[in-house]
């Protein structure tokens, strides 16, 4: 019989800071893969054009995050929840 344990309590206190983090990383790969174009050949540099986007789409997508996490924490969510 399994046995029930209580769930993980929701500690979003972190997520902006998360979030802010994983935009950096973001735009640091898109960066880097900029650079890379000089190198590719067109297969390749399609692929990581087209991965550039997917990766603006989720910049836009984390920022969104970050303002509803922020209001969040103004509006004084609570940590117990």
């Amino acid at each position: 019989m399994p046995k029930h344990t209580k769930p993980n309590p929701d500690d979003r206190s972190d997520n902006v800071e998360k979030l802010q983090s994983m935009v950096q990383n973001t735009i640091e790969n898109i960066e880097e893969a900029q650079d890379s174009l000089q190198f590719a050949n067109p297969e390749e540099r399609e692929r990581i054009e087209a991965k550039n986007l997917r990766r603006e789409e989720s910049i836009n997508a984390m920022r969104n995050e970050i303002k509803d996490e922020a209001q969040a924490r103004e509006s004084g969510y609570r940590h117990d929840q």
